[in-house]
């Protein structure tokens, strides 16, 4: 298992895309379920649809870029929330002005920071209110392979906050397989996206954004936010919470592992993507 020190300069140059709706019950728990049903999807269990987060160069507030590895600005909004997520570094592949493949290379943990403001306007605009509105791990881990046979099937994602000198789960404890699409079924899904995804509800049409792609590096997706604990539920994001998002071998470290890295212990987590940062 290879690690790669994130680039935050070099992320600069990737087009920043999520999927909503990829596990179950999370739109409903952020309060996005009413918004979202309008979109149909063709199996009850897909994913709602993708929306951008950064798109390098555009004139919108999508051209601000977001990624911070060690803190989040507050910016006074009174309801944010983790999304803590994998985050999958892409190759692609665009051709006759269609995406034909993305090729996952690099993964680690992620936060999708989220504005929970009710305004109906499109999800995007509740993703980046400008610079350090999104966490990326300083750790990414090469995806050996996309397949479920692949190392990510291993791999769990976990979430807490400290605040107060209190730890507490933020995001209930989420295997990676039990992502709603994940492995090739996501891939081939976000390729159709990317084509054929029109403006509907909370959703904007997807071909503008990725028109220019091949002058850029590669694509950044956010695969989708875990449940919520109850106290995520119910808690938004105040100035001078720690925020941990782990995406882990759930075969090799513990979730006791988990614990005693938060609580200070000097722990090797060799098979580990840890993502650390402050509100401020």
């Amino acid at each position: 298992m290879n690690k790669n020190q994130a680039n935050l300069e070099e992320l600069k140059d990737y087009l920043g895309f999520g999927v909503a709706g990829n596990f179950a019950n999370h739109l409903g728990e952020a309060g996005e379920a009413d918004e979202f049903s309008v979109i149909e999807t063709k199996e009850k269990d897909a994913p709602k649809g993708l929306f951008p987060f950064y798109i390098p160069n555009n004139d919108s507030f999508l051209g601000e870029y977001p990624i911070s590895t060690d803190v989040i600005n507050h910016n006074d909004i009174e309801h944010l929330q983790v999304e803590a997520e994998v985050a999958l570094l892409c190759d692609f592949v665009y051709e006759n002005d269609k995406l034909v493949d993305i090729k996952p290379k690099l993964f680690g943990a992620f936060n999708d920071c989220s504005n929970r403001i009710q305004d109906g306007n499109k999800l995007s605009t509740k993703k980046n209110w400008g610079a350090n509105s999104k966490g990326i791990a300083d750790d990414l881990i090469e995806v050996d392979s996309f397949d479920e046979d692949g190392i990510l099937s291993k791999y769990h994602i976990a979430s807490f906050i400290r605040r107060d000198g209190i730890l507490r789960d933020y995001g209930t404890v989420s295997a990676v397989k039990s992502y709603s699409y994940f492995f090739n079924q996501l891939k081939d899904w976000m390729i159709d996206k990317f084509n054929t995804q029109e403006d509907m509800g909370p959703l904007e049409e997807l071909k503008p954004f990725i028109k220019d792609i091949n002058n850029y590096k590669g694509l950044l997706i956010a695969a989708g936010a875990t449940a919520y604990s109850d106290f995520g539920k119910t808690h938004f994001l105040e100035k001078g919470d720690e925020i941990f998002v782990y995406v882990y071998d759930a075969h090799f470290h513990s979730f006791e592992d988990i614990i005693q890295d938060m609580s200070g212990m000097d722990l090797h987590l060799s098979k580990c993507s840890k993502l650390h940062q402050i509100v401020e």
